[in-house]
């Protein structure tokens, strides 16, 4: 008999058997044993089920069953079916309403509950994750996205150790008991799945202002956080706000309740969930302040205090139907979130930042064995689809639903589809369908985005007939196979570009909105007229489509983009594609050094007129090992790293003074301020203390002591740190890593950053101190945000994961082994850097391989790890 887990296939959908209207939980809490009694008044679905012959199957994980009661009547161990998963009852008899009611009783224990999913306990505080299936370990329930019911909370608990008692919707009473304890009752009015349902109970400390929305209504706003982290929600309540009346503007969406709550949770296995009314957050994206939180990282808890609420209409007011449709929420709501982020910073540089990020790991996730459709046929643990793919290229999909339609009716379709499917829980068609009506456009053919993994190659040629002048673009694109399907119909995509004279101005084309050509075919040639002289084509502008793509430009044609192009995307795209070719001959031995041209573009960005310092900081930045990864057919992780260490060396040594006079220049010379113009002149500035820091020379190992020791802010000090604790210079490095410990000792999000940036070193012996950090007092093993710190940072580190020895792989397996059976959803994540074990050499490909043989041969393995590292041996059902 297999003890392979069951695949869940998109195609088995069925809708319940059994609705229900109302649910009503009563909580006695406590760390060691809570009992949860929970009141369903039910009725067979008359679509499927309308004689109600169908038994009621209930999900349920790690209960105590104590009663159940059907109609009033107590059930005995003959009336019903119980399993390690599941509680089944039959013959199910309504009243002449067509409703019946069914009570249970069950006790858990919070703080044994080590998977940080159902109810647990953290620092003392009872809080919840029930995305995607956490609620059946709290009570037995339909727990499914699809099954949509009122919720009425009441709980209970000691009041001096938990005096805050929060849940989903508004609070409707709260009083004492004997025994010190008191009680709170809340009731949500917005119908929703049981993933959506939230508790919290804790000692907890409280910021509060309000919100009035477009229709003139009082929003109480509050943010609860542990006592001595009340001084670093400031930004977290101004990004709230901004948020609210953003999707007011934007998308015409207003809240809807009076009360909004956020809770601040140190253990959690993501970032935050967007529970009805409470949302509960990682206090990585809660908590910032000038010293302790970088600028990106005061990004972060913008962008992710925005996405949270955003979901309050993507995702909560319109849910999805089944986890397969998981992207429908979440790729729309990236989209929301970035498009959010662009309006309150620099749209270019955000745009940047997301096409980086996409290009260097989703493209990675599609080119691998885990490569799956946004929207996958076939899942084993909906936990480990919470995905690159699912999430970024998802709202990829959404922002070329944009760049097809144009904004107009664009907008038209999100407000179709919000006020078509409220209180519904629909399927990615239901968003497709209206694009569709709105845009008065066929999209069959662009539904294969949602179908087909990977991602496409588009290759461009031009020729320039100066007779007729014309400009012929031919292009052909192509997409490697993947897990799911070996044979792919042609995409959808959508090229913004412009043509560019020999003035650097762009030319008349009469393409519609935005100057958008739409790629149908597998090969298709598209003609230009009215050309006057050879032009440079700028190609995929804004990064339009999450694609690959090459075009024959010369070194001449790309520093004219660089110096010329009016999209400030294609300018970095530019410099990226001037350096990569650079770079991999370097890699496989056919050059030694950078080509003067590129050093003479940096040299120009540095000493010109640029007045976008964000942007030159992103120009003057190499390709990274873990892009350069991708671009090679044998992965060589010694020639990359090696690569990547003498390009930055070449740059600082043929532009030292440059750098240095930059270095300078960008010193604020003012307090510290999150205002655009202030976060370029930090991001630059730190560039060009990293290309000095690459020279290990004494001086500038000392000018970044000075600016660690004198930094008013956490971007600053956090930059010179990472030059310090990098350095090959001993007394510089150990005296850096030991201030900057007692420095932050008492705060861990600090810290995490302190564990990251040594388990991310370069440095000789790297893997021993990483397993020194894992017995370091400020490690907590329960803690995702330390795992990810210490663990996932060495395994994001190339050069000593991917040594030789192997001494890596089997410490990644180690922890990984260990980990599955108390928290599966972190150890599943943590088998991703295995993923491409197939492209290295064959010593190393045969040391992963033996890891995950010897991960998949452990004894019970977590349905979570068990898909991951199947999925990477090529053993999955696809």
């Amino acid at each position: 008999m297999s003890n392979k887990p069951k695949t869940i296939r998109l195609s088995d959908y069925r809708p319940s058997d059994y609705l229900i209207d109302t649910t009503t939980l009563n909580f006695s809490l406590a760390p060691s044993k809570t009992t949860v009694s929970c009141t369903m008044v039910m009725r067979p679905n008359q679509d499927v089920n309308a004689d109600a012959a169908a038994p009621l199957v209930l999900d349920g994980e790690d209960l105590a069953l104590k009663s159940i009661r059907l109609n009033n009547t107590l059930l005995t161990d003959k009336d019903y079916q119980i399993s390690d998963r599941t509680l089944t009852i039959s013959g199910i008899t309504p009243d002449d309403r067509g409703l019946f009611v069914l009570e249970t009783e069950v006790e858990i224990v919070p703080e044994a509950n080590t998977s940080l999913s159902g109810l647990y306990t953290s620092k003392g505080m009872f809080c919840t994750q029930c995305e995607a299936q956490g609620f059946r370990r709290i009570t037995y329930f339909p727990d499914r996205p699809d099954v949509m019911s009122r919720f009425f909370v009441y709980m209970e608990a000691d009041q001096a150790a938990f005096p805050v008692l929060l849940s989903n919707g508004n609070k409707v009473g709260a009083g004492t008991l004997e025994n010190s304890r008191h009680w709170a009752r809340w009731e949500d009015p917005h119908p929703k799945p049981s993933y959506l349902f939230a508790l919290v109970a804790g000692d907890l400390a409280c910021r509060e202002d309000t919100f009035t929305t477009m229709s003139n209504k009082a929003v109480t706003l509050r943010i609860f956080v542990e006592k001595s982290d009340l001084d670093k929600v400031g930004h977290a309540m101004i990004s709230l706000k901004q948020a609210f009346a953003w999707d007011e503007k934007v998308y015409g969406r207003e809240y809807d309740l009076d009360l909004f709550n956020i809770v601040a949770v140190s253990h959690f296995n993501m970032g935050a969930m967007e529970n009805k009314s409470l949302n509960i957050f990682n206090t990585s994206v809660v908590l910032a302040n000038q010293l302790t939180a970088t600028d990106t990282a005061h990004d972060r808890v913008r962008d992710v205090i925005a996405h949270e609420y955003f979901h309050n209409w993507s995702g909560n007011r319109v849910t999805c139907r089944d986890w397969h449709q998981l992207s429908l929420k979440e790729g729309f709501t990236v989209y929301r979130d970035a498009s959010f982020s662009a309006d309150h910073g620099s749209p270019v540089v955000k745009r940047i930042q997301d096409a980086d990020n996409l290009r260097t790991h989703q493209f990675k996730e599609d080119a691998g064995p885990t490569a799956h459709a946004v929207l996958p046929a076939e899942v084993q643990a909906f936990d480990n689809f919470y995905t690159l793919t699912i999430y970024e290229k998802g709202a990829e999909i959404i922002g070329m639903y944009r760049t097809l339609l144009g904004d107009e009716a664009f907008f038209k379709g999100t407000g179709l589809y919000f006020d078509r499917h409220d209180g519904q829980a629909v399927t990615i068609e239901a968003f497709a369908k209206a694009m569709e009506d709105a845009g008065g456009k066929d999209l069959s053919r662009f539904r294969r985005w949602y179908h087909q993994a990977g991602t496409p190659h588009v290759a461009l040629r031009g020729r320039y007939d100066k007779k007729a002048r014309t400009f012929s673009l031919n292009v052909r694109q192509t997409c490697r196979p993947t897990p799911e399907t070996g044979t792919k119909q042609p995409f959808l995509i959508p090229l913004r570009m412009g043509l560019l004279d020999d003035r650097g101005r762009d030319i008349p084309l009469s393409l519609g909105h935005h100057n958008v050509v739409e790629i149908t075919k597998a090969e298709e040639t598209f003609v230009f007229e009215q050309v006057p002289c050879q032009p440079v084509p700028s190609l995929f502008r804004h990064f339009s489509a999450p694609v690959t793509w090459n075009y024959p430009y010369t070194s001449g044609d790309l520093l004219f983009l660089m110096q010329f192009d009016k999209d400030g995307f294609n300018r970095w795209d530019a410099c990226q594609k001037l350096a990569e070719p650079m770079l991999l001959e370097m890699i496989d031995g056919r050059r030694t050094d950078l080509d003067n041209a590129l050093i003479e573009a940096f040299r120009g960005l540095l000493t010109g007129n640029e007045q976008d310092s964000a942007l030159v900081a992103r120009m003057l930045t190499l390709p990274t090992e873990a892009y350069l990864t991708q671009r090679v057919d044998v992965i060589d992780p010694d020639a990359i790293h090696e690569t990547v260490k003498r390009a930055k060396n070449f740059v600082a040594k043929r532009l030292e003074n440059e750098l240095h006079n930059a270095y300078t220049a960008n010193s604020t010379g003012k307090p510290y301020d999150l205002s655009i113009e202030s976060r370029a002149r930090r991001s630059l500035r730190n560039v060009c203390l990293e290309y000095l820091g690459a020279l290990e020379k004494r001086e500038y190992i000392t000018l970044a002591r000075s600016q660690y020791d004198s930094a008013d802010n956490m971007t600053e000090k956090l930059a010179a740190f990472r030059v310090l604790a990098h350095s090959r210079h001993e007394t510089a490095r150990q005296a850096a890593i030991a201030d900057f410990y007692a420095a932050f000792r008492k705060n861990q999000l600090v810290v995490d950053m302190w564990f990251a940036i040594q388990a991310g070193s370069p440095l000789a012996g790297t893997l021993d101190v990483v397993k020194g950090l894992l017995s370091h007092e400020a490690f907590d093993e329960k803690s995702p945000n330390d795992i990810r710190a210490v663990v996932a940072a060495f395994a994001a580190n190339a050069l000593h994961f991917h040594n030789p020895d192997g001494l890596g792989y089997a410490f990644a397996a180690d922890y990984i082994i260990k980990l599955h059976q108390v928290n599966a959803q972190m150890a599943a994540r943590l088998v991703s850097p295995f993923a491409q074990w197939q492209k290295y050499d064959t010593r190393r490909r045969k040391l992963m391989k033996n890891q995950l043989e010897r991960i998949m041969a452990v004894k019970n393995l977590s349905t979570n790890v068990h898909e991951q590292v199947s999925r990477c041996l090529g053993e999955g059902d696809n």
